[in-house]
Parts: structure tokens; sequence; C-alpha cells
């Protein structure tokens, strides 16, 4: 995958989880995860890159927390169109 991407979960018109994915390698697959704070988890590969941050509460998260995590991990910010998904909700 080379582009990353906002995947948001809902029930009953909520957001109740959601998942930015990072850009990545085939077949990548998550070995570990790591609490990043603000209901933030980032998931890494065998080799500590960086694939996705789950976001465990997406209506309480919001899009500066997120790109401090992104900063981070050396990744650009969250553009608005990116993060319209959870702002609409």
């Amino acid at each position: 995958m080379k582009h990353r991407y906002l995947e948001v979960t809902y029930r009953k018109g909520k957001p109740i989880a959601a998942y930015l994915y990072l850009p990545r390698d085939v077949g990548a697959a998550a070995v570990r995860n790591e609490d990043a704070g603000n209901g933030l988890r980032i998931d890494y590969d065998a080799q500590g890159r960086a694939l996705g941050i789950e976001l465990t509460a997406p209506r309480l998260a919001t899009v500066e927390q997120l790109n401090a995590v992104m900063l981070m991990l050396g990744q650009e910010p969250v553009q608005a169109q990116e993060w319209a998904p959870l702002e609409a909700a």
C-alpha cells in the first residue's frame, strides 16, 4: 500500500473505531503495538516500522493528538480531508 487512509467503523451513525493505515510493503503484518496516549495505539511490523494507528475512542481523539503521533513517527501531518469522516460524525 503506497498511500495512507483512514478507515472508520460506525454503529448507529456514530464512530466506534478508526484506523489510520500508513504506507507499507505488501504483506507487512503487525507484530506489536504501543500505547501513544489519548486512545491512540501504534502498530509496528517486525522491523519496527509503523504500519498504522488505531483510534480506540475516535469521538474523543483530536487531529492535533494524531498529528503529534505522526510527527513522532516522521510522517506528514493528517490533512483536513483525511480527518473529515471523523469531523462529520
